[in-house]
């Protein structure tokens, strides 16, 4: 059996309050969650003149990996700035916060799996993916001496519940005709969680994303990776999206295409300020060394248009449905990527200089 343990377990979204009704106490909220809003400190002259300093500010959740580096980057140097945008970070003790909070209105955008995004959806959030996170990136990594699938049967999985993380061994295992419920599952509450799990022999597999997934592999002797998600997605699979609640996108769009104009200026940062880059993120936003970082950046490249993944987002969902975690599969109108293709429209010369860019889907 799948024996199905931990703390970070996802709360029912069909009994919750998804839609438009009040919000419900945020300061009460936040204290029982313990929960903290990060705002980038501001500068003496970063902002320049009075009419450039923020109009409008966004709040929003994300996750660990390399697929955050946009959304990270753009906070630490507060990239939409010049928009009038202010971005400001709710930090959450687990997963299962950073996806309930966007959930139920308490923030107004954040950085997610595809599939816990799918599963707002699907309990009546009105929540749409706007833009995407970052491709491929995901691990499985195993203890040493587990090189085949069918060593994995009885050993416990470190992954979080509703994440791509979990649906990929899920598929992976699947593939190689063995059954999720042959594999003891282990809910974690966060990736350092996790992670220092594997490192302690506490779990025999996990599956992680980038630089930790490097990591684990650089400093546990002896562990093995078994996929890296190409096996079984292909190349330029993506994982995270941004995801957007459909009152920011009607009531204020300009905040959203400032925020998504942001994320690009920070992919061309990326793309050519490698160095720079890391060493504005490493530490603040990623636990991990820079000789880590460095090698692992190159494995989750950072992608705002993931319009060539609508399709692949979509499919993905087969398995959440099998997996019993929503009842259907969601349609096209799950996605929006309206105010990302006016972005593009508008910032040609951005756009044009990215290295990783998509064809409409």
């Amino acid at each position: 059996m799948c024996d199905r343990y931990g703390c970070a377990a996802l709360p029912d979204f069909r009994s919750m309050n998804l839609g438009g009704a009040p919000r419900i106490d945020r300061r009460a909220l936040l204290k029982a969650a313990g929960v903290s809003a990060l705002t980038m400190a501001v500068g003496p002259g970063l902002l320049g003149s009075p009419a450039q300093a923020a109009a409008s500010t966004v709040k929003s959740t994300h996750g660990t990996g390399f697929c955050n580096l946009n959304l990270f980057l753009a906070h630490a140097k507060q990239l939409a700035m010049e928009d009038g945008l202010e971005l400001v970070f709710v930090n959450t003790p687990t997963f299962a916060e950073q996806v309930t909070f966007l959930g139920i209105g308490q923030v107004d955008v954040g950085l997610m799996p595809y599939t816990s995004f799918m599963a707002l959806f699907d309990a009546g959030a009105p929540v749409k993916v706007v833009a995407g996170g970052g491709i491929e990136g995901c691990v499985i990594v195993a203890r040493p001496g587990l090189d085949t699938p069918e060593k994995l049967k009885g050993k416990t999985l470190a992954t979080f519940q509703l994440d791509t993380l979990e649906v990929m061994p899920y598929d992976w295992l699947k593939k190689h005709g063995i059954s999720f419920k042959d594999v003891n599952v282990r809910y974690m509450g966060s990736t350092p969680e996790a992670v220092e799990a594997f490192k302690a022999g506490a779990v025999d597999w996990i599956c992680t994303i980038e630089p930790y997934g490097t990591a684990l592999l650089n400093d546990v002797p002896g562990s093995v990776m078994l996929s890296d998600g190409t096996d079984i997605y292909g190349k330029g699979y993506t994982d995270c999206v941004l995801a957007a609640r459909s009152s920011l996108i009607e009531e204020n769009p300009a905040a959203l295409k400032a925020l998504i104009k942001g994320m690009m200026k920070a992919q061309k940062l990326a793309e050519t300020e490698q160095a720079v880059v890391l060493t504005d993120l490493v530490g603040t936003y990623y636990k991990t060394s820079m000789e880590n970082a460095k090698l692992a950046m190159a494995k989750q490249p950072a992608v705002v248009d993931a319009r060539n993944q609508t399709q692949f987002i979509l499919d993905r969902t087969d398995s959440l449905v099998e997996m019993g975690y929503i009842k259907k599969k969601p349609d096209r109108s799950a996605i929006d990527w309206t105010l990302l293709e006016a972005v593009i429209a508008e910032n040609a010369d951005l756009y044009g200089s990215l290295k990783y860019k998509a064809a409409a889907a």
